[in-house]
Order: structure tokens, then C-alpha cells, then sequence
């Protein structure tokens, strides 16, 4: 059966579509013919894809942390669209550094994005997804692989969202409600370039072995997820060659606290060990979001 007839006239949901794998992964799913829905926090951004998509799409502003809100987006999704078939949690910032001299409020908010904005986008659409049968997609990261040094919130928060699906997948199985796990690796996307234009986050990965450096283009990532929907699948490798590190898993803590042990120090006589606060365009539009909600608080 063609991908299209599997897919196409069917509503789907993304979050963190304004850019990066969430806009890649709104073009993907369009081309299957799916109605799309794109939620984010940068209007103009959201708009504009919106606007370059063959097929039915609606933009939604909503910070995927705050249940209310998300809970109201998701009527007006089904309202507009009809109720979604497939629902891709894919919200995510990050920032780096050292824990002992992070951000409290930037690393708490990593988490709350990444994990509890998963779960939020769950529980806000599985009546939806139990009406359809449909599909949860979590992106999760090689992060929850081996936790990495100087990632502590953007690694813990990707593996709390890998447990949440697992369980969540537990749960839903008897009511034919499908959950993914994508465990994504280095992506071209605005947060992972500007990582790279920080020390500390450039050193990291110039510590990794030659082949786990690579960064992939969005549209191939995105394809390798979009095939990965149509299928259901349980998980999603992308590149797919990473389903030979799952059996290594248990050793990956040791070789990265051995290297660690190494190569920190060296880095700390450098003075290159700085926090670098959220990273990439869509850690500002949050920031910024935040700016105005406390705003208009006062």
C-alpha cells in the first residue's frame, strides 16, 4: 500500500514545527497528503511554512508546557481538522555548560519543554488519537543513549521522555493507540549550529568518535521519521545504523566518565567551560515568549 493512501486525508499534529525537524517533518507528512497542524511559539514562522504546503494546514501559537493551553489547541485542532491521526511530540531546546554553574531557571526549562511538554502533548491528545487508533511519535535523542558531560538538562530530559513513551506505549497497546520512539542524532538544525559556535559545545563533540560527529540534513532526517509513521514503528533510528548501538548501551556511561576524567580538565585550564543559556533561534523565541508572559503579569 503506497504511503499516500495510508496517510493521505488524515490530520496530523506537530510540535515545534516552526523550524528545524519540526518544519521538515510538517513538509514530510504534507506530501503523504496529510492535513497538518503546526504548533510552535514564532507565528510568522509558522505561517509562513504553512503557506508553502499543498494541502490543508492551521497554525497554533501555544506553549506545549502549559496544560490549559494545550488542552484549548487541541479542540481547536479537531474542530478545524478533524481529530488527529498522528501526533509527533517534537518541541525541544537545550543549553550547555557545566551543572554546578548552570542557569536554575534555563535548565528547569529545558526539562519542562522536553519532558513535560511531552507529556503535556500527550495526554492533550489522546482522546483524539484513542477516536482514530492513531499514532504518538516522541522524539527522543541519542542523549538518552549515554548521557553526555555539560548536556546534563537536555540529556535527562530526553531520557525522562523516552521512560514516559515506553510507558505510555504499555499502557495504550490493548487500546490499539500506536507509540514511537525516534532517537534522533545530530541534526542541522538552528540549535545544533549554534552549539557549535560555543566552546564548550564544540569540544564535546570534537571528543566523540570520528563516525558519532557526523550532522545530518533536516529533510533526511525527516524522511527517515516520515517512513517510520507510515509504518507505526515502534522505534526509529535516524541514521538507522544506531540500532547497532542499542546492544552497547549498558558501556556507554563508562567510556564517556573515562573520557570525561581526561578531557574536562584539560578544557576547565582553557577556561572554555561557560554555560551558553538556550541555544539556537527557537530557545530565544521561548525566552522571549516567557519575557512577555512575565509582562503582562505585572
Amino acid at each position: 500500500m503506497s504511503r499516500n493512501r495510508v496517510l493521505g486525508g488524515r490530520t496530523a499534529v506537530v510540535t515545534g514545527a516552526a523550524r528545524g525537524l519540526g518544519a521538515g517533518l510538517v513538509r514530510e507528512l504534507a506530501d503523504r497528503g496529510m492535513r497538518v497542524a503546526l504548533l510552535g511559539r514564532e507565528r510568522e514562522r509558522l505561517e509562513e511554512i504553512a503557506r508553502a504546503l499543498a494541502v490543508e494546514a492551521r497554525c497554533y501559537v501555544v506553549d506545549v508546557s502549559d496544560d490549559g493551553a494545550m488542552e484549548h489547541t487541541a479542540q481547536a485542532v479537531t474542530d478545524d481538522l478533524g481529530p488527529p491521526t498522528v501526533v509527533v511530540a517534537n518541541a525541544g531546546i537545550a543549553e550547555g555548560g557545566p551543572f554546578a554553574t548552570s542557569d536554575p531557571a534555563s535548565w528547569r526549562r529545558v526539562v519542562e519543554v522536553n519532558l513535560v511538554g511531552s507529556a503535556v502533548t500527550a495526554r492533550s491528545y489522546l482522546p483524539a488519537l484513542l477516536s482514530t487508533r492513531g499514532y504518538f511519535l516522541q522524539i527522543a535523542s541519542t542523549a538518552a543513549f549515554g548521557s553526555a558531560p555539560l548536556m546534563s538538562a537536555y540529556c535527562a530530559s530526553k531520557a525522562g521522555a523516552e521512560s514516559f513513551a515506553q510507558s505510555l506505549r504499555a499502557e495504550m497497546a490493548h487500546q490499539r493507540v500506536g507509540v514511537g520512539i525516534a532517537y534522533v542524532h545530530w541534526t542541522d538544525t538552528d540549535m545544533i549550529r549554534d552549539g557549535d559556535r560555543h566552546t564548550v559545545l564544540r569540544e564535546l563533540r570534537a571528543h566523540m568518535p570520528p563516525g558519532a560527529r557526523h550532522t545530518y540534513p533536516v529533510a533526511r532526517v525527516a524522511g527517515w521519521l516520515a517512513r517510520g509513521i507510515d509504518h507505526r514503528s515502534a522505534t526509529i533510528y535516524a541514521p538507522p545504523r544506531l540500532r547497532f548501538v542499542q546492544p552497547l548501551r549498558p558501556f556507554l556511561p563508562f567510556a564517556v566518565t573515562a573520557v570525561s576524567r581526561w578531557a574536562l580538565p584539560r578544557l576547565n585550564e582553557r577556561g572554555t567551560l561557560e554555560p551558553t543559556g538556550l541555544l539556537g533561534a527557537g530557545g530565544q523565541a521561548d525566552l522571549l515568549s516567557a519575557a512577555d508572559r512575565a509582562g503582562k503579569s505585572l
